[in-house]
């Protein structure tokens, strides 16, 4: 009689345990389909990044990160699912959690939000010269958030994306050739043709400057005191700053060695004698 009893009880509970070995067996598949999906995809994304050298690294890493967990998240409410757990509720306090996050982390969230971008069309890249922000440096470092500026006298300046996707970025190292422009100013009773030899003279004279294309030397502007030449000798971008600060004192001494003035702003006074 108490075989029968029991026999009773374990047929009673029979359907529940399958029911709940199916769970726990379909729970275990999801799980090692979701894990394999999950690292599958961010491995395709990260490797997108490493096939294409124009592509950055940073950028691909961060989304096949952000990739594997989306999926993670959607694998855990479907186990979840499976054992009778109102996912709906759940859904939501993370939605509102998200949200309150998301406000919360506005500065941080248009920082990242601007590193996607410029990791996206790189506008720049480490080691060029950039001016952004207000600031000019070299370029040491592009992560999510911020970018690194090294500037000549060596200070270290952190910008946030934000900053420089906003506003205007000039890079300074986009082209290999690039041309100096100077401006250079000669007395009006001098012969303009006699300057620009002097000038081509220090130009051709320099290593660094290329003849192809060729030196631009030509008057600009006739200004109150001086006539203007715009001088734009071109070179490659590495040689940019070395130009930029030793041909004016070239040209300089060369004008004064030729006998050639160079005006400066002066005031004339006429004091007239009353009668």
């Amino acid at each position: 009689m108490q075989d029968y009893v029991e026999q009773i009880d374990i047929n009673q509970y029979l359907p529940l345990i399958i029911d709940v070995g199916i769970n726990v067996l379909l729970a275990a598949l999801i799980l090692i389909v979701g894990l394999y999906i999950a690292n599958k995809m961010s491995s395709i994304i990260n490797k997108i990044g490493e096939r294409y050298d124009k592509l950055d690294n940073t950028l691909f890493r961060f989304l096949g990160s952000v990739a594997k967990y989306i999926i993670l998240a959607f694998v855990a409410i479907a186990v979840l699912n499976r054992f009778g757990v109102q996912t709906a509720s759940i859904v939501a306090l993370l939605g509102a959690a998200g949200l309150a996050v998301g406000l919360a982390l506005q500065g941080t969230l248009s920082n990242l939000a601007a590193g996607v971008m410029l990791l996206l069309f790189r506008p720049y890249k480490v080691g060029d010269f950039i001016s952004a922000a207000d600031r000019f440096g070299n370029v040491q470092e592009i992560d999510l958030f911020t970018t690194i500026l090294k500037t000549f006298d060596n200070q270290h300046i952190i910008v946030p994306n934000s900053q420089i996707w906003g506003a205007q970025i000039v890079n300074h190292s986009f082209h290999d050739v690039r041309g100096v422009d100077m401006h250079f100013g000669v007395a009006y009773k001098e012969n303009t043709d006699e300057v620009r030899k002097v000038i081509d003279a220090v130009l051709a004279a320099h290593p660094h400057i290329l003849k192809d294309p060729a030196p631009f030397v030509e008057v600009e502007t006739l200004n109150d005191s001086s006539v203007d030449f715009l001088v734009r000798p071109f070179c490659h971008g590495e040689h940019y700053f070395d130009i930029l600060y030793s041909i004016p004192e070239q040209i300089k001494k060369a004008l004064d060695e030729a006998g050639i003035e160079i005006p400066f702003p002066h005031r004339k006074l006429i004091i007239e004698k009353e009668q």
